[in-house]
Protein backbone atom coordinates (compact mmCIF):
# COMPACT_ATOMS: atom_id res chain seq x y z
CA UNK A 1 0.00 0.00 0.00
CA UNK A 2 1.26 3.46 -0.90
CA UNK A 3 0.17 6.11 1.61
CA UNK A 4 -0.38 9.55 0.08
CA UNK A 5 -0.16 12.25 2.73
CA UNK A 6 -2.30 15.36 2.83
CA UNK A 7 -0.51 18.58 3.83
CA UNK A 8 -2.47 18.67 7.09
CA UNK A 9 -0.83 15.42 8.25
CA UNK A 10 2.66 16.92 8.38
CA UNK A 11 1.50 20.37 9.49
CA UNK A 12 -0.55 18.96 12.39
CA UNK A 13 2.12 16.47 13.46
CA UNK A 14 4.80 19.16 13.50
CA UNK A 15 2.71 21.70 15.36
CA UNK A 16 1.09 19.38 17.91
CA UNK A 17 1.95 15.79 18.77
CA UNK A 18 5.28 15.16 16.96
CA UNK A 19 7.29 18.43 16.99
CA UNK A 20 10.47 17.88 15.01
CA UNK A 21 12.72 18.97 17.88
CA UNK A 22 10.90 16.78 20.44
CA UNK A 23 10.17 13.59 18.47
CA UNK A 24 12.89 13.46 15.79
CA UNK A 25 12.39 9.69 15.53
CA UNK A 26 9.04 10.28 13.81
CA UNK A 27 10.60 12.48 11.16
CA UNK A 28 13.48 10.06 10.60
CA UNK A 29 10.87 7.30 10.24
CA UNK A 30 8.90 9.36 7.69
CA UNK A 31 12.08 9.89 5.70
CA UNK A 32 12.82 6.15 5.84
CA UNK A 33 9.27 5.30 4.74
CA UNK A 34 9.57 7.78 1.89
CA UNK A 35 12.82 6.18 0.75
CA UNK A 36 11.16 2.76 0.99
CA UNK A 37 8.28 3.91 -1.22
CA UNK A 38 5.59 3.54 1.45
CA UNK A 39 4.77 7.22 2.08
CA UNK A 40 4.71 9.93 -0.57
CA UNK A 41 3.47 13.47 -1.13
CA UNK A 42 2.26 14.51 -4.58
CA UNK A 43 4.14 17.59 -5.76
CA UNK A 44 0.97 19.71 -5.50
CA UNK A 45 0.75 18.84 -1.80
CA UNK A 46 4.47 19.42 -1.25
CA UNK A 47 4.10 22.85 -2.86
CA UNK A 48 1.05 23.62 -0.71
CA UNK A 49 3.18 23.15 2.40
CA UNK A 50 6.28 24.92 1.09
CA UNK A 51 4.20 27.86 -0.15
CA UNK A 52 3.86 28.85 3.50
CA UNK A 53 7.60 29.51 3.73
CA UNK A 54 8.68 33.12 4.16
CA UNK A 55 12.16 34.46 3.39
CA UNK A 56 13.43 34.28 6.96
CA UNK A 57 11.09 31.52 8.10
CA UNK A 58 12.52 29.21 10.73
CA UNK A 59 9.52 26.85 10.85
CA UNK A 60 11.10 23.44 11.55
CA UNK A 61 8.67 21.62 9.22
CA UNK A 62 9.40 23.92 6.30
CA UNK A 63 13.13 23.70 6.88
CA UNK A 64 12.94 19.89 7.12
CA UNK A 65 10.76 19.48 4.04
CA UNK A 66 12.84 21.93 2.01
CA UNK A 67 15.94 19.74 2.49
CA UNK A 68 16.73 18.22 -0.93
CA UNK A 69 17.32 14.72 0.47
CA UNK A 70 14.01 14.72 2.39
CA UNK A 71 12.13 16.19 -0.54
CA UNK A 72 13.49 13.54 -2.91
CA UNK A 73 12.53 10.71 -0.54
CA UNK A 74 8.96 11.92 0.03
CA UNK A 75 8.04 13.37 -3.36
CA UNK A 76 5.75 11.23 -5.52
CA UNK A 77 7.45 11.22 -8.91
CA UNK A 78 4.28 11.28 -11.02
CA UNK A 79 2.07 13.73 -12.83
CA UNK A 80 -1.68 13.36 -12.67
CA UNK A 81 -3.95 13.59 -15.70
CA UNK A 82 -5.91 16.87 -15.46
CA UNK A 83 -9.04 15.00 -16.59
CA UNK A 84 -8.83 12.83 -13.46
CA UNK A 85 -8.57 15.97 -11.28
CA UNK A 86 -11.56 17.46 -13.11
CA UNK A 87 -13.55 14.28 -12.45
CA UNK A 88 -12.72 14.49 -8.75
CA UNK A 89 -13.94 18.10 -8.65
CA UNK A 90 -17.11 17.53 -10.71
CA UNK A 91 -18.22 14.26 -9.12
CA UNK A 92 -16.66 14.55 -5.69
CA UNK A 93 -17.61 18.15 -4.94
CA UNK A 94 -19.92 19.67 -7.59
CA UNK A 95 -19.80 20.29 -11.32
CA UNK A 96 -20.67 23.98 -11.02
CA UNK A 97 -18.26 25.31 -8.38
CA UNK A 98 -17.43 29.00 -8.42
CA UNK A 99 -13.84 30.24 -8.50
CA UNK A 100 -14.10 31.07 -4.79
CA UNK A 101 -15.33 27.55 -4.00
CA UNK A 102 -12.49 26.03 -6.04
CA UNK A 103 -9.99 28.13 -4.14
CA UNK A 104 -11.49 26.95 -0.85
CA UNK A 105 -11.04 23.30 -1.85
CA UNK A 106 -7.34 23.93 -2.47
CA UNK A 107 -5.16 21.02 -3.58
CA UNK A 108 -7.32 18.23 -2.16
CA UNK A 109 -8.65 17.14 -5.59
CA UNK A 110 -5.07 16.47 -6.72
CA UNK A 111 -4.39 14.28 -3.69
CA UNK A 112 -7.59 12.33 -4.27
CA UNK A 113 -6.87 12.01 -7.99
CA UNK A 114 -3.47 10.43 -7.26
CA UNK A 115 -5.30 8.00 -4.99
CA UNK A 116 -7.67 7.05 -7.83
CA UNK A 117 -4.96 5.81 -10.17
CA UNK A 118 -3.56 3.17 -7.82
CA UNK A 119 -6.00 0.28 -8.44
CA UNK A 120 -6.76 0.07 -4.73
CA UNK A 121 -3.07 0.01 -3.80
CA UNK A 122 -3.07 3.62 -2.61
CA UNK A 123 -4.49 5.15 0.52
CA UNK A 124 -5.10 8.86 1.08
CA UNK A 125 -4.01 9.95 4.55
CA UNK A 126 -5.55 13.01 6.18
CA UNK A 127 -6.44 14.38 9.59
CA UNK A 128 -9.82 15.47 8.25
CA UNK A 129 -12.79 13.64 9.71
CA UNK A 130 -15.75 12.43 7.68
CA UNK A 131 -18.78 14.74 7.71
CA UNK A 132 -21.20 13.29 5.15
CA UNK A 133 -23.66 16.15 5.59
CA UNK A 134 -21.22 18.68 4.14
CA UNK A 135 -21.80 19.70 0.51
CA UNK A 136 -19.90 21.26 -2.37
CA UNK A 137 -16.57 22.89 -1.36
CA UNK A 138 -17.19 21.95 2.27
CA UNK A 139 -16.93 18.19 1.63
CA UNK A 140 -14.18 16.46 3.58
CA UNK A 141 -11.43 14.36 1.99
CA UNK A 142 -12.62 11.05 3.54
CA UNK A 143 -16.10 11.59 2.08
CA UNK A 144 -14.82 12.42 -1.40
CA UNK A 145 -12.53 9.38 -1.24
CA UNK A 146 -15.53 7.24 -0.31
CA UNK A 147 -17.40 8.56 -3.35
CA UNK A 148 -14.68 7.05 -5.55
CA UNK A 149 -13.95 3.96 -3.45
CA UNK A 150 -10.46 5.18 -2.55
CA UNK A 151 -9.04 3.92 0.73
CA UNK A 152 -8.58 6.75 3.23
CA UNK A 153 -7.27 6.78 6.78
CA UNK A 154 -5.77 8.97 9.48
CA UNK A 155 -2.03 9.15 10.20
CA UNK A 156 -2.30 7.02 13.34
CA UNK A 157 -3.51 4.13 11.19
CA UNK A 158 -0.42 4.54 8.99
CA UNK A 159 1.78 4.57 12.10
CA UNK A 160 0.25 1.25 13.18
CA UNK A 161 0.30 -0.30 9.71
CA UNK A 162 3.94 0.61 9.10
CA UNK A 163 5.09 0.01 12.68
CA UNK A 164 6.11 3.43 13.92
CA UNK A 165 7.52 3.54 17.43
CA UNK A 166 10.21 5.76 18.90
CA UNK A 167 12.64 2.85 18.91
CA UNK A 168 11.83 1.84 15.30
CA UNK A 169 15.51 1.80 14.23
CA UNK A 170 16.52 -0.77 16.86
Amino acid sequence: MLYLFDANVLITASSTYYPIDQVPEYWAWLYHQGQSGNIKLPHEIMQEILAGKKKDDDDPLLLWLDDAVIKKALLLDENIDPDVVNTVVAVGYADDLTDDELQEIGRDPFLIAYGMVGDGERCVVTVEVSKPSKKRQNRKVPDVCETFGIPCCNPFRVNRDLGFKTGWKA
